[in-house]
């Protein structure tokens, strides 16, 4: 890197910098989110046709597939800003990490419970004991284990490094849920091609889809920036700037 590059890298690393950053930026996010939900949700509920095959069970796709992409792309999240506190010991990495977390352990739960309704009238059951299922319930332990363990030490960075160890292990499960319908036999439907002459959705299905998966990625962002803030706040209650701004 470049001095210039260097300058931009730390001044991103000062808390009272990202603090301001994040709320300049949520109420962008959260407004994409309100906006591209409902114009989603719209179509998907009320625009599309139902399906040929599962009629209009399909529809729970518009809040499972997002779901289930974020559970993924947030754990992903959580283990690259593990990384980079353990690797340059930036405290704001892990701040990050840690409010994260409980969102896609949300997220992961969602996709759970919404697969479970849509397996229920199209296998027989809520729950099988299926490749992607479980390796997608473990993603939800390894959250759930990388709270607990993050808040389990009094010293806050030993809890952040442990957390942060504990995450880039559990990374060996996201390649595990994208290709366990690949690897083994499994109940749940393979990946969806969503575009070219070979395409498996239709236009009046897959916009609404595309619209609820920006949605979605906008109101996890505009959660993630509030919760990176209180987490700020709360590790750097002490400094003189966090009590300008309590």
């Amino acid at each position: 890197m470049d001095k210039h590059s260097w300058a931009w890298f730390h001044r991103f690393a000062s808390p009272p910098y990202l603090y301001k950053v994040a709320g300049l930026l949520t109420p962008w996010f959260a407004w994409g989110a309100v906006l591209l939900i409902a114009a989603g949700l719209y179509g998907g509920l009320w625009s599309s046709p139902p399906d040929y095959q599962q009629g209009d069970g399909f529809r729970i796709i518009y809040i499972h597939v997002p779901s289930a992409y974020l559970s993924m792309m947030g754990y992903g999240l959580v283990a690259v800003a593990s990384a980079v506190g353990l690797v340059w010991r930036l405290k704001l990495a892990h701040a990050v990490a840690v409010a994260a977390a409980p969102l896609g352990a949300s997220f992961t739960f969602v996709a759970l419970v919404t697969g479970s309704l849509w397996g229920k009238p199209m296998w027989g059951t809520y729950w099988v004991w299926d490749a992607r299922l479980t390796s997608e319930l473990i993603l939800l332990f390894l959250y759930l284990g990388f709270i607990a363990l993050n808040g389990a030490y009094e010293d806050r960075r030993s809890g952040d490094r442990a957390g942060a160890v504990l995450a880039l292990v559990g990374v060996v499960n996201l390649p595990i849920i994208h290709y366990s319908v690949v690897w083994w036999s499994s109940l749940h439907q393979g990946s969806t091609r969503f575009f070219g002459n070979d395409a498996e959705i239709q236009t009046s299905m897959l916009v609404p889809l595309l619209t609820m998966l920006a949605g979605f990625t906008c109101f996890f962002a505009a959660c993630l920036l509030k919760r990176t803030q209180a987490e700020l706040l709360e590790r750097e209650r002490d400094a003189a700037w966090a009590m300008e701004v309590t």
